[in-house]
């Protein structure tokens, strides 16, 4: 997603979407403005490709402009980013959160990177707005103290540091006065949330606690969750009818074995299990997850795997990934599947996650939901529902507004409803 208006191209995550409109206000503040900044992302080669395209573009459409790189493929490979003959310079994921860097940034060294491992904290930024977006996120956690043997990003964020609650609890109240209805927590792994905290508050106790205290926050969600790290707390948690109905899990395989590969931390039964305790205790929840097709040693076999437990789990907001193999992760170094089969079995899961989205889109027919509108273009407003699912209303509403709507048709890939009056 790009967002022209500030020079910040923004890549990749939900937590580089936050982290731009902090660079943005400092800028802003600093009145810089002939610059190009690129927050980027390395969570598969192809998102570094894009990286390098964005490069390229920005240089073609803005020649005068100077061009920063910064995120995580700017943390993890600086010098790579640096040899750009279209670069100026190259920030880490730290530097770009501190205004003195920005204060002093015609006078640096073309590389500022520095350990991220060295990082134990994080920054208190409090944040006004996000420019073009309905919804807020809100940073709660930094980092990662996992290694699955797929994933660099720990290497681009560093170790978990959380945010104290006080910070998020005045962020989000900030952003309430701003009147932004609801916000996503978001980080690198936020079921870790707490843990380097004093009294060591979870997740979910966390998000319970800032229901109770913001009345006035019509609607949270949580940007992605870790099946393994479930306790007592999630289970009060999911019965508030503020909490979405849309659970995002890191699952990525359903072969024990290749979990096992990947470091995974729980079972293809038990990812089965929670879906099936989480719709008896709330039956309106729907989930999305994250499955990487063609890891490593991956048999059809294993591969057959991954499908029951999307049809099992009956997963609707599937995110594929055909493997990518990032040097110096300990999977690059496992036998590889053949780049065919990688995309046979990717597009194989893409196919059952259509599939099972247009089930659930045909059974939305007839219901009452309500919609977070997000845009309005030729006369038809645009949203999610709390199902986080593209919903369009043929009128004019506010941006930001949230409306109760009865869906009357199903398309490839929204809703059409009427607004209830």
């Amino acid at each position: 997603m790009e967002n022209n208006t500030s020079n910040i191209i923004s890549l990749g995550c939900r937590l580089n979407i936050y982290e731009s409109e902090i660079i943005k206000s400092i800028t802003n503040k600093l009145n810089i403005n002939d610059y190009t900044i690129i927050n980027s992302c390395a969570v598969t080669n192809e998102a570094e490709k894009k990286v390098r395209y964005e490069i390229r573009r920005a240089k073609r459409l803005n020649p005068s402009k100077k061009i920063v790189v910064t995120g995580c493929a700017a943390q993890i490979n600086p010098e790579k980013y640096s040899q750009m003959s279209e670069v100026d310079l190259v920030l880490g994921n730290n530097e770009k959160m501190e205004e003195k860097v920005w204060k002093n940034i015609k006078y640096n060294n073309k590389i500022q990177v520095n350990d991220i491992f060295n990082i134990s904290s994080t920054h208190n930024h409090i944040i006004e707005k996000f420019e073009d977006k309905a919804r807020a996120y809100i940073e709660i956690q930094q980092g990662c103290n996992h290694r699955c043997t797929f994933c660099i990003i720990p290497f681009g964020r560093g170790n978990n540091r959380s945010v104290p609650a006080e910070i998020i609890i005045h962020r989000i109240k900030n952003l309430v006065k701003n009147n932004y209805k609801e916000v996503v927590l978001t980080g690198v792994d936020i079921t870790d949330y707490g843990k380097d905290l004093p009294g060591m508050p979870n997740l979910f106790q966390l998000s319970s606690r800032l229901l109770n205290l913001i009345p006035e926050l019509k609607q949270l969600r949580l940007s992605s969750i870790d099946c393994a790290e479930i306790n007592e707390d999630f289970w009060h948690l999911l019965n508030n009818k503020r909490f979405m109905p849309h659970l995002h899990l890191s699952l990525q395989a359903g072969n024990n074995l290749i979990l096992k590969r990947m470091k995974r931390r729980h079972t293809k039964q038990q990812a089965i299990d929670f879906c099936k305790k989480v719709r008896n205790n709330r039956s309106d929840i729907v989930f999305g997850a994250d499955i990487i097709a063609g890891f490593p040693t991956e048999t059809d076999e294993m591969f057959e795997d991954s499908i029951e437990l999307v049809k099992k789990c009956n997963l609707t907001h599937l995110h594929v990934f055909p493997f990518s193999a990032r040097s110096s992760t300990p999977a690059a170094k496992m036998p590889q599947v053949p780049k065919d089969v990688i995309k046979k079995r990717a597009k194989t899961l893409r196919n059952l996650g259509t599939t099972n989205m247009k089930k659930y889109l045909n059974k939305q027919i007839g219901s009452v939901t309500r919609v977070l509108i997000e845009q309005v273009k030729d006369n038809v407003s645009i949203g999610k529902s709390q199902h986080f699912t593209k919903v369009k209303i043929p009128q004019i509403l506010n941006k930001g507004s949230i409306v109760d709507c009865s869906i009357t048709s199903a398309h490839e890939n929204f809703l059409q409803a009427t607004l209830i009056s």
